[in-house]
């Protein structure tokens, strides 16, 4: 008995035809059919397949990506250059776009990505402000800027919270801004308003008296 017939037996056998497309064709169409993913992750994972796997794996097809691969990959990515950080968030694509192909498509019997850690990424601790120091930056930055400095500091709103703020967004009798949307400049310049990232997003944040 052959082994493709002891697979069929056994219900493993997988049609190595089916899994013959490009990597990085397959990862292109994944990322164009998640229109939930925001903004700047379509931008990130975009970037990360044009620079960081099209070039090294994008002609392998699915069904030939094999864990050995997929050390190599990771391997010729970090000495060509390619920090941790960026190492990890490649593999993670990786891993999804892969883990899509074997479960919900079934073009591969199993997922390569197997590197223990490799998603892991250990990004630095950002240094904090102190209030002296956003204090004083409110009074160097320009005057139509100094009320972000305020926001982001006494009542922890992001960038894109700020710029996506309108005037009706303010009640000053209260003291409370209403966070309804952000703004989002994309790569091309282009300012795209949508909603916060999360329902949780949508919120009333109370500022100090001095803010008002």
């Amino acid at each position: 008995m052959s082994a493709a017939e002891t697979d069929l037996g056994r219900g493993d056998w997988a049609d190595p035809e089916v899994g013959m497309v490009p990597l990085g064709e397959y990862a292109a169409t994944w990322i164009e059919e998640r229109p939930e993913l925001a903004v700047r992750t379509v931008e990130l994972y975009r970037g990360l397949l044009r620079l960081h796997i099209e070039p090294y794996i994008g002609h392998v097809m699915l069904a030939q990506l094999t864990p050995a691969r997929v050390r190599t990959w990771r391997k010729e990515l970090l000495d060509a250059g390619a920090s941790s950080s960026t190492m990890a968030k490649a593999y993670r694509l990786l891993k999804a776009v892969m883990n899509t192909a074997h479960l919900d498509d079934e073009l591969v019997k199993a997922n390569p990505c197997r590197i223990r850690g490799a998603g892991k990424e250990d990004a630095p601790e950002r240094p904090i402000a102190t209030i002296g120091q956003a204090l004083t930056a409110a009074d160097e930055i320009k005057p139509r800027y100094r009320l972000m400095v305020f926001l982001a500091t006494f009542a922890s709103l992001r960038f894109a919270e700020m710029i996506g703020l309108q005037r009706g967004d303010f009640d000053l009798v209260k003291g409370v801004v209403h966070v309804r949307r952000q703004a989002i400049q994309t790569n091309g310049g282009k300012i795209l308003v949508t909603d916060p990232k999360s329902e949780a997003g949508k919120r009333r944040v109370t500022v100090p008296p001095f803010v008002v």
